[in-house]
């Protein structure tokens, strides 16, 4: 097998690991103070003791919530075929009570093989429901109602959580009712009469800390040893990473892209990239595939929009910046042409346009959105007076202006003054 069809196979397993959430976060799975194993644990407890339970997973998105959720019952699966049955629903669709209860009675009879009715009304889902719960839990048998988007189910007069966790309190009853949200204070949203029949349980899921990070971008990247790849060749894709994980250039690159988001599905999008773009002819995954993914993942499009940007429009940005950095309160035109004409006085250039044409430039900005007005109000009065605000970061403006091809040297040594 040549070297070429050897990185192309590395390069299939390493994709296939990347789209499977159930091999990314498994490398948890081990740790007893991981939400992995209080999660089972409190599943598979409530399984075998027969009793009711709630509980709600909480934290940002893609910081693998529904993953591990998903990776427990498909272990609790394999270890109680027979005592476990699990009801999906989605706050985004299933928010409607009378919706909600629908589906709860679809799934109930498509699970246990039985005829659902369209037609059935809301008494008629909702008294279904607790003959279901009754009778499954004198076969001992634990229903897991999993809400996704849990806050969208709080909204309301809650019908659907007080009738589900209201049936839950019947002694021959065996349920389990795991909510997911991203909101923190998706408990502080229940009702009174709500909230007392739950349970108050919460896992909180956080962005990897700086250790599984390492620990994730060995087990995602390196290949396995006991595989059908060569050993010299597994040796040498494994050191290179090894290598590269310890350079400095690309703790900074991990660091950059951990800084605006520091959730596991943005690293994942980052690897995704740079397996992509591996050389298939070293075989080898390099510092500068990496950096490749980090400058692909991190586009910025206020920063592309200075490319279109004329030199005068980019003096009165950069005046914009001067006159925020000087923390005057007003901000419009005429305070802007003031500036502009200081930086004139100071570095007399031939960039010196007539006041009229700096308002159509001005105005040029304001529909490109790099600028704005402060409000909605003074709709009335002329665009000169109006106070406006930059929508665009002191880096980005200077990595802007960095980029620009025919940037004046007068704006650099500004922006560096500035900086």
């Amino acid at each position: 097998m040549g070297l070429k069809s050897l990185a192309e196979q590395a390069q299939i397993l390493l994709r296939s690991r990347l789209c499977n959430p159930n091999f990314i976060f498994s490398i948890f799975s081990n740790s007893p103070d991981s939400n992995y194993s209080k999660l089972k644990y409190m599943i598979s407890s409530s399984v075998t003791e027969a009793c009711n339970n709630s509980v709600l997973l909480l934290g940002p998105r893609g910081c693998g919530k529904v993953p591990v959720l998903e990776l427990v019952l498909e272990d609790l699966l394999k270890e109680y075929p027979d005592m476990i049955s699990v009801i999906k629903l989605n706050g985004f669709l299933h928010s409607d009570h009378n919706c909600a209860l629908k589906e709860i009675s679809r799934q109930l009879c498509l699970e246990h093989q039985l005829l659902f009715s369209k037609m059935a009304s809301f008494d008629d889902n909702a008294q279904f429901m607790v003959s279901m719960l009754r009778e499954c839990g004198l076969a001992h048998k634990t229903i897991l109602f999993i809400l996704d988007e849990f806050d969208l189910f709080a909204q309301g007069k809650q019908l659907l959580l007080y009738s589900l966790l209201d049936a839950m309190q019947s002694v021959t009853s065996q349920a389990v009712v795991i909510g997911i949200s991203c909101r923190l204070d998706a408990d502080q949203l229940l009702e009174k009469r709500v909230r007392s029949r739950f349970s108050h349980r919460k896992l909180l899921f956080l962005p990897p800390s700086r250790e599984d990070l390492q620990r994730l971008l060995e087990h995602i990247l390196l290949l396995p040893t006991n595989s059908s790849f060569p050993h010299e060749y597994v040796a040498a894709f494994n050191d290179k990473l090894l290598k590269i994980f310890t350079d400095d250039k690309f703790k900074e690159t991990v660091d950059s892209l951990t800084y605006c988001d520091s959730t596991v599905n943005h690293l994942l999008r980052f690897l995704f990239s740079a397996v992509s773009h591996m050389d298939l002819k070293s075989g080898l995954l390099s510092l500068e595939n990496f950096k490749g993914a980090l400058s692909t993942i991190q586009r910025q499009p206020k920063v592309e929009a200075l490319k279109d940007c004329s030199i005068l429009e980019l003096y009165i940005l950069v005046c914009m910046k001067r006159l925020e950095a000087k923390e005057q309160e007003l901000r419009n035109f005429n305070s802007i042409m003031k500036e502009y004409k200081s930086i004139h006085d100071t570095f007399p250039t031939s960039d010196y346009y007539a006041r009229n044409v700096c308002l159509r430039a001005f105005e040029h900005l304001l529909q490109r959105e790099l600028i704005s007005f402060e409000d909605n109000r003074g709709h009335g009065q002329s665009t000169e007076f109006r106070p406006v605000k930059l929508l665009i970061s002191w880096p980005e403006l200077y990595q802007g202006l960095k980029s620009y091809h025919s940037c004046p040297l007068i704006l650099h040594k500004i922006m560096d003054r500035e900086g």
